[in-house]
């Protein structure tokens, strides 16, 4: 899998990430390190707490790294849930966390399979 079949995998921009980066290594870079981010988890872990200010903060970090990635679908998922949360509901975040969650799987897998690849 090439890092643009790893984009169209994921629902990704990879012209618009090749754009604002200018370079396939440094986006390849990037692109792996996302997985070992621990803002999912944290999203998660904060929802389940019922805190808030820390599930706005995961989820604005995840929409963030999707928006300097490309990563198209993840970002609109991670973009509603942080709307959401950024103004304290917490109850209306609940019903947007199927979608992100399943956005997130696509787009580690996604990005696994490519993983294997570039160690192969």
């Amino acid at each position: 899998m090439t890092i643009r079949e790893c984009y169209d995998a994921l629902g990704g921009n990879y012209d618009d990430v090749m754009g604002r980066l200018r370079s396939e290594r440094l986006v390849q870079k990037f692109v792996l390190k996302f997985c070992s981010d621990g803002s999912f988890d944290l999203l998660l872990r904060s929802l389940e707490e019922g805190n808030v200010q820390e599930a706005f903060r995961a989820a604005h970090t995840i929409k963030g790294m999707c928006q300097n990635l490309s990563f198209t679908r993840l970002e609109r998922s991670a973009t509603a849930i942080t709307e959401v949360l950024r103004g304290g509901d917490l109850a209306g975040a609940a019903p947007l966390l199927p979608a992100v969650r399943e956005d997130y799987e696509v787009t580690v897998r996604a990005i696994s399979e490519f993983a294997e690849n570039v160690q192969a």
